[in-house]
C-alpha cells in the first residue's frame, strides 16, 4: 500500500531554488544605471572558433559607478570584444584604449527604466511559471500515489505541503522582483 508514501520535498525545494537562482541571474544583467560586471555575463565572444563567455577573454572591473573596464588578454580579440558588445542591445557604446575597452555606462531615461521594468516582470513570470509547473510535478506524484492506495488524510496533507512550499516560492519571485523594479527606478 501507499501508507509509507512521502514526497520528496528536497527535490522540490532544491528545483524551486532553481527557478529562483535562474530569475536572480536574468535580473542581475539588467542594466540598472548603475556599473555592474554582472551585465555582460549573457555576452558571449567568437573566439577561437566557438562561442566564448566574456569574461573568459579579458579581465573585467568596475573602476567607478558609471564605468566598467574590460582588459582583453589577446590583442587580436580587442576589435570583436569591442564590436559584440555594440551590437548586444546593451544600449552601450564602447570606449577602445589599447587592449582595455571603456564602457561608459550611461543614464537610463524615464522610458528606458519602464521598458526595463517590463522586461524584469517578464523574467519574473517566467520564473513564477516554472514554480507552478514544479508544484503540478508534486501534486501529480500525490495523484499517483492516491490511486495505489495513499489515504484521503495523508493526501490532504502532501498536498498542503506543496502548496506552502509553492507559496513561499511565488512570494520569494515576487519579493525579488519588486526590489529590481525598485532598483531600476530609482534616479
Amino acid at each position: 500500500m501507499a501508507d509509507d508514501f512521502e514526497l520528496d520535498t528536497d527535490d522540490l525545494k532544491r528545483r524551486m531554488d532553481g527557478a529562483i537562482a535562474s530569475l536572480r541571474n536574468e535580473l542581475a544583467s539588467l542594466r540598472t544605471g548603475r556599473a555592474s560586471a554582472s551585465m555582460l555575463e549573457p555576452i558571449m565572444i567568437d573566439a577561437y572558433g566557438q562561442q566564448t563567455p566574456i569574461n573568459q577573454v579579458g579581465t573585467i572591473n568596475v573602476p567607478e559607478p558609471r564605468m566598467v573596464t574590460i582588459n582583453v588578454w589577446d590583442k587580436g580579440l580587442v576589435n570583436v570584444v569591442e564590436k559584440t558588445i555594440r551590437n548586444s542591445g546593451l544600449g552601450i557604446n564602447p570606449q577602445m584604449n589599447g587592449t582595455i575597452i571603456m564602457l561608459p555606462i550611461p543614464e537610463l531615461n524615464e522610458e528606458r527604466r519602464r521598458e526595463l521594468t517590463k522586461v524584469a516582470a517578464d523574467y519574473a513570470e517566467r520564473a513564477r511559471v516554472s514554480v507552478r509547473n514544479l508544484r503540478r510535478d508534486g501534486m501529480d506524484q500525490i495523484k499517483k500515489a492516491k490511486t495505489d492506495g495513499l489515504s484521503e488524510d495523508d493526501m490532504k496533507f502532501w498536498e498542503t505541503e506543496v502548496q506552502d512550499l509553492t507559496d513561499s516560492y511565488i512570494k520569494a519571485v515576487d519579493d525579488t522582483l519588486e526590489t529590481k523594479q525598485s532598483e531600476i527606478m530609482q534616479v
